[in-house]
């Protein structure tokens, strides 16, 4: 882009931060004299989310989120951290963004997709019951064979401990609301239209504990992502006392049968 293009750009705006000579303005409020010793990092998160100085029920829901989500145990986005790093060891930040770059839609951000289907269950409330817009939205997922966000798990087949205890929490904070109603409604729908059981897993009760408490919808990936990049910085500081990253690399070459042309015999 030429130096007369870039001339011809409308002027960008950002309203999150200044900074100067004085030091750093966030969201109006002085970094230094109003912030740093005053506030929690969670708390600080959301502030900058929205602007606003959350309210404490928000801010106990996003921590609450954030302690479920973090540690799942050798999860794909972790061992991929871990053998990165095995890889290059002076690489911390590298390893990071490789665990990172592997949650997706299916794992950390299905948390975003229960949302916005939450959101359609509640938008076909409109013209009918909540619990009919439930059942129409999950017939048309099952129809489409399209995943169901926020239901089924590998491991937690008898249903997902933390996704209960998130909502039993909303509830003891006095937050559970519509968003939740739609969850427990689709969760109802389910046996309807699958012929094994699906049990409700924590990336379903995340995002409806959190819009309940008025996080908002658009950064609900954020938070998935913000609570693994802390269980990855753990995971990389065991890896440099304790590597197990080649041998996970190594348990793949094993596990994994080759099934391609063989080598001519000589």
């Amino acid at each position: 882009m030429t130096n007369e293009q870039i001339k011809q750009l409308p002027a960008g705006r950002t309203a999150i931060a200044e900074v100067d000579i004085h030091g750093v303005c966030v969201h109006g409020k002085d970094l230094s004299q109003e912030l740093i010793g005053k506030v929690g990092f969670t708390e600080y998160f959301l502030f900058l989310l929205t602007g606003r100085i959350p309210d404490q029920g928000l801010v106990a829901v996003t921590n609450a989120c954030l302690v479920a989500i973090a540690e799942h145990g050798l999860v794909p986005s972790v061992q991929a951290a871990r053998m990165t790093l095995a890889a290059a060891p002076d690489a911390l930040q590298g390893a990071v963004a490789a665990g990172v770059l592997g949650c997706g839609s299916v794992i950390l951000g299905a948390s975003e997709t229960a949302g916005l289907m939450l959101k359609e269950v509640l938008a076909g409330k409109e013209v009918s019951s909540i619990a009919e817009s439930a059942h129409s939205v999950v017939r048309a997922l099952r129809q489409a064979r399209k995943p169901l966000p926020g239901f089924g798990h590998p491991t937690h087949k008898q249903g997902d401990p933390r996704a209960h205890r998130l909502l039993a929490y909303s509830r003891e904070l006095g937050l559970a609301g519509e968003h939740v109603a739609a969850l427990e409604a689709v969760a109802d729908a389910v046996p309807a239209h699958y012929a094994k059981p699906l049990p409700m897993n924590v990336s379903g009760a995340i995002p409806a504990v959190l819009l309940d408490a008025g996080y908002p919808a658009g950064a609900l990936k954020g938070v998935p992502l913000l609570a693994r990049v802390a269980s990855l910085i753990a995971h990389l500081q065991e890896e440099q006392r304790q590597p197990i990253g080649f041998i996970l690399a190594d348990a793949a070459e094993h596990a994994i049968a080759f099934d391609g042309i063989p080598a001519r015999a000589a």
